[in-house]
């Protein structure tokens, strides 16, 4: 039977339900398993209506042991809003950057709240890098548009109070943090402004959250200072329910930031956090005074509360199913006291009464919502839907096995099972996804406990691409069109299953259940991947940047993927005027799903080609339809496997570049794509293993690079750093990218004493002075000019020193707008018979942008004192 497609009030019900339902689970997880005490510290968190939100400008930004305390210890409903995704951040795990970087670390903040029981939600701001002042920032981002988002959570989450990490000022050490502030205050009475955004009120209400503090800290304030002044509790407690403090469920959660290297120690007993009030109404002994928690300030909720606390007082943890009864008769009266079509003039009246009755149907949708998930874990229900195939096209018909288990003594009906798919997605309209229904009745299982299921995808559905990066975005802001995604943190599933019927004789909720792809791996055992909608082919450019120091051709390799089985057609590259490719067009044919080749094109730029970047894109057309898209797959073990769909392009650049020297050594560090570079320009790169770092090995190396990090992140350059220096000191070339100022492997990286800082220059277009034009590297083999400064992105460079050695030379000076000059972005040392030279310019994410200035400055740098 097929339902016609949801009305757009229903999805956004149809969404938040499922949702909640979800609520401490993710897509790409194994159903959640609850034991006893977890059960008893869910029924008493259904008896406190109070919440809050956490409000900073990053991933890690946030206060783990805060939110660990206020959901598990006070129980209300926790969320974090971040700003940023974390785009603009370095990667301590691997060479992501950018887009790539912001999807690992979002699933590290959900991965997060998993542990410490909190929701998780965004903005549409892009994380554009370093900003060292809040006015920088708003020139970057939108400023209405963050504040739209943000105003849109504290409308439809309605918390108490509202938590900010940072001050509104300088002191927050960072552009966003600050900026992070002053958005939280306005939003705070921009939010219970009917004037402010009101474009949102069709689908929220105006929302006056009691008060808005800071969450400050000993970093924050002077060492000695007097904090009897602020509001101060003690979030160090200790929960026996979950047999932790809160300060170890906030190590485990901070420790899931891996690619800011973030990993925490637990703590355990007194930990105070302080609070000084922003906005709102002053609190002496409380977060949360003033605010009636209890289901008194719901309307009829009273006996909801009474309820509750008779299932509390029978809990019997030995056989949670015996509160099944119980919890049906509570989600009967939530039921009964919910607002049907319309508000009864006393419910009405009673929104209107300010911050303390949240919006009624809000709270009481997410604690029915609950309830229902409450009942299912109390009977032991195991539900979960699997995908025979971990990716499917459009149009394709899926079979989905459905494995519903009833591990208590109650007897359970399965009156209805139903899929609810994604029909049409469609990245400019402002209309949610619409999803479609096929229904079954009275479904029969083929195998004790389990249902196969047709899942027919739509013709129409489009690549399953995250939704914040299906439209396009600026250096600032992401583009979400579809409101009710703009500030959630995942893409909804391609598919939900869901089921309705009986238990104990008495009508039972719906349940659902995203559909995911499961595998068994020897090693692992059970693993699971969200199910993935991706095109019939995806084409993959092989390399970051193509670039071209004289007319010779190169080989750019093509890979075309199968999405379905029998896939034929042709690919062909699209280049800039000047340019051309042989040949013209390649056919490919794919038989089998997934079966992938590899094609070659010689690429090279004609007499006509002007100097500088420009794009190639590859083109594959199957049926008369053109496809440009990719597909790439980020595993790391600590969160989801993620699947992106990234645009088939790359940089070409044609640049006047001259080398010396051809073999180079390179010791990577966190992780970038330096080493692809330099083999663009034509040098032969080994890479090194910290074993191979002896004097014998490095002896036929013209140089030898150390990636971005190395020496934070390889702990053998303790013991090496002498084989280094003597390998410059023999007459070779030692290029030591960025290091992190904090924790480094041994106190002196150089063969002269310097420190690392934070220094760095954040405007990427920073006007350049070369401080002595007749320094060797800056002339051979390639003249560099201030010129070759310009079309950076996101950031000149980062950790300069701040002392050095006067053995060391500087080679530039720049500066960010209304500081003093910085000189240490290069220093280079003659030591012995060598070169030995430190650099914080963010060569690892220039190359990979193709940015010409970047190739040629390096060049020189790998090639000094080569004849």
């Amino acid at each position: 039977m097929r339902f016609p497609h949801f009305r757009r009030a229903a999805l956004a019900t149809f969404l938040l339900l499922t949702y909640s339902c979800l609520i401490g689970a993710a897509h790409a997880q194994a159903p959640k398993t609850w034991s006893s005490s977890e059960i008893l510290l869910g029924l008493k968190k259904l008896n406190v209506l109070g919440s809050a939100l956490y409000l900073a400008a990053h991933p890690d930004d946030e206060n783990t042991r805060l939110i660990a305390y206020l959901a598990n210890g006070r129980l209300v409903e926790t969320g974090y809003l971040s700003c940023t995704r974390g785009d603009g951040g370095q990667n301590l795990i691997g060479p992501e950057l950018r887009e790539q970087l912001g999807v690992i670390r979002t699933q590290e903040l959900l991965a997060a709240r998993r542990i410490d029981g909190g929701r998780q939600f965004f903005t549409r701001a892009n994380d554009f890098g370093f900003s060292k002042t809040p006015e920088e920032t708003f020139t970057i981002w939108d400023k209405e548009q963050v504040l739209a988002d943000m105003v849109w959570v504290i409308r439809q989450r309605r918390p108490d109070v509202l938590i900010t990490r940072f001050p509104p000022d300088a002191r927050a050490g960072h552009g966003h943090h600050t900026a992070s502030a002053l958005l939280a205050i306005e939003a705070f009475s921009a939010a219970a402004d009917p004037k402010r955004f009101p474009e949102q009120l069709k689908f929220v209400q105006p929302w006056q959250a009691r008060r808005l503090v800071w969450n400050t800290g000993s970093f924050f304030v002077k060492p000695g200072e007097n904090m009897d002044g602020y509001l101060k509790l003690d979030a160090g407690g200790y929960n026996p329910l979950l047999g932790q403090s809160y300060g170890e469920i906030a190590a485990r959660s901070r420790s899931q930031h891996k690619s800011q290297g973030f990993g925490s120690a637990a703590t355990r007993g007194e930990a105070l956090e302080y609070f000084q009030l922003l906005k709102g109404e002053p609190a002496k002994t409380d977060l949360f005074e003033g605010v009636d928690m209890t289901w008194n300030r719901v309307p009829g909720g009273a006996v909801v509360g009474k309820l509750i606390d008779e299932v509390i007082r029978k809990y019997d943890p030995s056989n949670p199913s015996a509160s099944v009864a119980g919890l049906l008769k509570v989600r009967e009266q939530i039921i009964q006291i919910r607002p049907k079509k319309k508000r009864t003039d006393e419910l009405a009246k009673a929104e209107r009464n300010g911050p303390i009755t949240p919006g009624l149907l809000e709270i009481l949708g997410q604690k029915e919502a609950d309830v229902e998930q409450l009942i299912t874990v109390c009977a032991g229900l195991y539900f979960e839907a699997t995908a025979a195939e971990e990716t499917a096209v459009p149009g394709q018909k899926l079979k989905v096995t459905v494995e519903l288990v009833n591990r208590s003594t109650l007897p359970l009906v399965i009156e209805e099972m139903w899929s609810s798919r994604v029909e049409i997605k469609n990245s400019n309209s402002t209309m949610s996804n619409q999803y479609a229904i096929d229904l079954i009745k009275n479904p029969t299982p083929t195998t004790p406990n389990k249902y196969i299921i047709d899942l027919p995808l739509s013709p129409n559905s489009n690549p399953s691409v995250l939704h914040w990066l299906k439209e396009h975005s600026t250096a600032g802001m992401y583009a979400v069109s579809d409101r009710e995604l703009r500030t959630e943190a995942q893409t909804p599933p391609v598919a939900y299953i869901h089921f309705k019927g009986k238990i104990g004789g008495v009508d039972f909720v719906r349940y659902d259940t995203p559909v995911q792809y499961k595998s068994t791996d020897p090693v692992e055992g059970e693993k699971y991947r969200p199910l993935t909608v991706v095109p019939p082919v995806a084409v993959n450019i092989g390399g970051r940047a193509y670039v071209f120091a004289d007319t010779q051709p190169k080989t750019v390799p093509v890979t075309l993927r199968a999405g379905k089985a029998g896939v034929k057609g042709s690919v062909a590259l699209t280049l800039p005027a000047g340019w051309k490719a042989e040949p013209a067009s390649i056919s490919f044919d794919l038989a089998a799903k997934d079966a992938d080749q590899t094609v070659y094109f010689q690429v090279q730029p004609g007499a006509g080609a002007a100097e500088g970047k420009a794009e190639l894109r590859a083109v594959a057309t199957v049926d008369g339809q053109p496809y440009t898209r990719g597909i790439q797959t980020i595993q790391y073990n600590h969160i989801p496997t993620q699947t992106l769909f990234p645009e088939a392009v790359a940089p070409l650049v044609k640049l006047n570049l001259k080398r010396k020297g051809q073999e180079i050594g390179y010791l990577m560090g966190a992780g970038d794509e330096v080493p692809d570079a330099l083999r663009q320009v034509g040098y032969t790169v080994t890479l090194l293993k910290p074993e191979d770092v002896t004097e014998d090995r490095l002896r036929r190396f013209d140089a030898v690079v150390l990636g971005v990090r190395a020496y934070n992140t390889v702990d053998r350059l303790r013991s090496l750093q002498p084989t280094l220096l003597r390998y410059v000191e023999q007459g070779g070339n030692l290029v030591v990218q960025y290091v992190v100022s904090r924790g480094t492997v041994l106190p002196e990286i150089g063969p002269y004493p310097l420190t690392l800082s934070n220094d760095r220059v954040t405007v990427e277009n920073a006007p350049v002075t070369l401080l002595n034009p007749k320094q060797p590297l800056l002339n051979a083999p390639n003249q560099i000019t201030a010129q070759d400064f310009e079309g950076w992105v996101q950031e000149q460079g980062l950790y300069y020193p701040s002392k050095w050695d006067p053995k060391y030379q500087t080679v530039i000076s720049s500066h960010d707008p209304g500081e003093p000059a910085k000189e240490s972005a290069i220093l280079v040392a003659d030591y012995g018979k060598g070169h030995y030279i430190y650099t914080g310019l963010s060569f690892f994410r220039e190359l990979p942008a193709g940015v010409p200035g970047a190739y040629r400055l390096l060049t020189n740098m790998v090639s000094l004192g080569k004849k």
